[in-house]
């Protein structure tokens, strides 16, 4: 695909070739600041919207476009961050990162777009699973770009400052508090293999109300938390305990429980009547649940209701 920058001159715009090569990575970087995809694409629409809006010239004088995409891209994320924090204490509930669909072609989100290329799907690793992005939530703007862009991304703590607005020393310092938290948090996860068949475990006791069978795949001090938004009937706060998180489930038959990949992890699809109305993350630890996040907010849930 190639498209001439001006009538005749044969010349390439030099904002395709970064819209094409750099895409991928902006959205990739944005939906793991910001924990939605809806969010994430805006900020990929408005960074190049900054670029169209300079001048050929100014174009050609900034020697890589790439590099250039991702500052801006980062300080919109970071600004983002700002304003997001401030929205979810007005939140109903509990907020939880938007689920990620595996294999998914994202479209532009307007009536009659087409799909992206599928090389642009989010590459799905432990970068965006569901208990990662949770304790992203508990840092700090700065702390959270720093890290992401550095120990994700790979950039110098040299780029990051200028991205931060900090010096590269401060991004260093950043960036190690949040690694911390992350440490801190993690638990030694279970095989790829172990946590499906834990999780279809679930998934089978659940549907056979087996509170005893439950009990026994969740950790002692497991939680479960659910996220509405205020739009459909979810548990305020966390439920705490492997009894009282069983007996929840065991309470609600009827629906239709679909395998699925969330967030690169096994998950469940919770269906009534053929409508998707949640989605579960899992987090696995050892041979028990330590957490389930249930996404329940209709905004939250239309990647995996389109088509």
């Amino acid at each position: 695909m190639t498209i001439p920058s001006g009538p005749g001159d044969g010349r390439l715009d030099p904002g395709l070739s970064a819209l094409m090569s750099e895409r991928r990575q902006l959205f990739n970087l944005a939906y793991r600041l910001l924990g939605s995809l809806a969010d994430a694409e805006d900020v990929v629409q408005e960074t190049y919207a900054r670029w169209y809006a300079l001048s050929r010239q100014q174009q050609e004088a900034i020697e890589s476009p790439g590099a250039w995409l991702t500052r801006v891209a980062g300080r919109i994320c970071l600004d983002l961050l700002g304003s997001a924090r401030a929205r979810r204490e007005h939140y109903v509930g509990a907020w939880i990162p938007e689920p990620l669909p595996d294999r998914t072609e994202w479209s532009t989100g307007r009536p009659g777009g087409t799909p992206v290329d599928p090389a642009d799907r989010v590459t799905l690793d432990e970068s965006v699973n569901m208990a990662f992005l949770v304790v992203l939530e508990s840092m700090t703007p700065a702390q959270r770009v720093a890290f992401i862009l550095h120990d994700v991304f790979r950039y110098s703590f040299t780029e990051i400052a200028e991205i931060v607005g900090r010096t590269p020393a401060a991004c260093r310092q950043l960036a190690s508090a949040a690694r911390r938290r992350v440490h801190a948090a993690q638990a030694p996860a279970a095989p790829a293999a172990r946590r499906v068949d834990i999780v279809r475990e679930f998934k089978q006791a659940w549907e056979a109300q087996d509170i005893d069978a439950l009990v026994g795949l969740l950790d002692p001090d497991a939680t479960a938390t659910g996220d509405g938004g205020g739009l459909v009937r979810a548990e305020i706060h966390p439920i705490h305990g492997a009894e009282n998180v069983a007996r929840f489930f065991a309470d609600r038959p009827g629906a239709t429980l679909l395998e699925r990949t969330v967030n690169g992890q096994p998950g469940l699809v919770v269906q009534l009547d053929g409508v998707t109305v949640s989605v579960l993350a899992f987090d696995v630890t050892g041979d028990r649940i330590r957490h389930i996040w249930a996404v329940l907010n209709p905004e939250k849930l239309r990647p995996w209701t389109a088509g």
